[in-house]
């Protein structure tokens, strides 16, 4: 069968792959698209284990609402190079991957086949290692979103109860700048409160100040440790005079989460 330059545009378009890959799949199926399809997306899937080992350090997040804004799903998808994540190909792949992520149930969200599929595409294109780094969903009755202007930082935050879009707006900034361990103190990590009290001991011992004293110094320092990563006990970032508990009023922050690229 004739292979002509029409079927090599097209299969280019529909592929991202290069008119010389394409021509050599074409030639290969006998001039069949759909045969050609596969050959390339075979040869997509070996360039894609052959990169898998490759460092991925750079990336974008990217946030997609439900249609009913009760629900939002934050993204963080890693490529090698800064330069890839500005490429455009990857931008919306990690768009469409957010949008996919929305769809899934409330918790943390493992890569779905659609998701790969969606990431593997890029990857032909793109020619770098891409891989899914994380994702998580949030569900509550108002939820604000954040996504830095570089797109390197985003945070998600879920409340119930009456809050406006500015109090949501607000929120997500102090997340984005604070850097929370969790809402409440009950919700840091017992290991690292237990690593605080150990340092606060050690230090408090060197005084050498009478035992009740030193009981009185772990506890403060611990406190302070508590007061600074636990969300509604920090200062809040736009008034510091304030608790972030002190401007929701009785909303109440069900969930939140802060990603960073590469951390």
């Amino acid at each position: 069968m004739e292979i002509t330059a029409a079927m090599v545009k097209n299969l280019r378009e529909e592929t991202g792959q290069s008119m010389m890959e394409c021509r050599k799949a074409l030639d290969e199926a006998n001039g069949d698209p759909e045969a050609a399809r596969i050959i390339l997306r075979k040869k997509g899937l070996a360039t894609a284990e052959k990169k898998a080992g490759r460092a991925t350090s750079e990336g974008l997040i990217a946030i997609s609402f439900t249609a009913d804004r009760t629900g939002a799903a934050m993204v963080e998808v890693r490529c090698e190079t800064d330069f890839c994540a500005r490429n455009e190909v990857f931008q919306e792949m990690v768009k469409a991957v957010a949008d996919l992520a929305a769809q899934e149930p409330e918790g943390n969200v493992e890569p779905t086949p659609a998701i790969k599929e969606a990431i593997q595409s890029a990857l032909s294109m793109i020619k770098e290692n891409i891989s899914f780094a994380r994702g998580v969903k949030i569900v509550a009755p108002r939820t604000g979103a954040y996504v830095h202007h570089n797109g390197k930082v985003g945070v998600l935050v879920g409340v119930e109860g009456e809050a406006s879009d500015q109090t949501l707006s607000d929120l997500c900034l102090h997340i984005t700048f604070a850097d929370p361990m969790g809402i409440t103190v009950n919700d840091i990590p017992a290991d690292l409160v237990e690593k605080e009290r150990e340092i606060a001991r050690a230090q408090a011992m060197e005084s050498n100040k009478p035992a009740n004293l030193v009981e009185k110094m772990i506890l403060g320092k611990v406190n302070k440790f508590l007061s600074a990563n636990a969300l509604l006990e920090q200062p809040f970032a736009r008034d510091d005079s304030r608790k972030v508990k002190d401007i929701l009023g009785e909303a109440k922050v069900k969930a939140f989460a802060r990603f960073c690229v590469g951390i």
